[in-house]
């Protein structure tokens, strides 16, 4: 199985601050997510990015795992985040794991 992680900034690409609450972009990735019917995990994290014009940014983050996603819902996905959020791009990485789900229940 493949794991793919977007890494998302909060910052807008152009006034390089944070323009909403982060719970905002919390609720339109999940929309996002959703309507594309792509399981996700994700957790709001502290980051750092240099701009192509080479201005450093630290912002909150967007980390979002995808598990075994359909082959061009993540473009597609990262291409809605980068325009809904005003991103100048977004990170997309990408690994093989090994993924399995365990199932219990107690016996009566």
């Amino acid at each position: 199985m493949i794991e793919i992680t977007l890494s998302v900034g909060l910052n807008d690409a152009a006034t390089k601050r944070q323009e909403y609450q982060t719970e905002m972009y919390v609720d339109v990735m999940k929309h996002v997510c959703q309507s594309y019917h792509v399981p996700f995990s994700y957790i709001v994290s502290d980051g750092g990015y240099f701009h192509e014009n080479g201005d450093f940014t630290q912002e909150k983050t967007l980390v979002i795992c995808l598990i075994d996603p359909e082959e061009g819902v993540v473009d597609a996905i990262a291409r809605d985040l980068c325009v809904f959020f005003h991103q100048e791009s977004i990170l997309i990485t990408e690994s093989a794991v090994r993924a399995y789900y365990i199932k219990e229940k107690l016996s009566s």
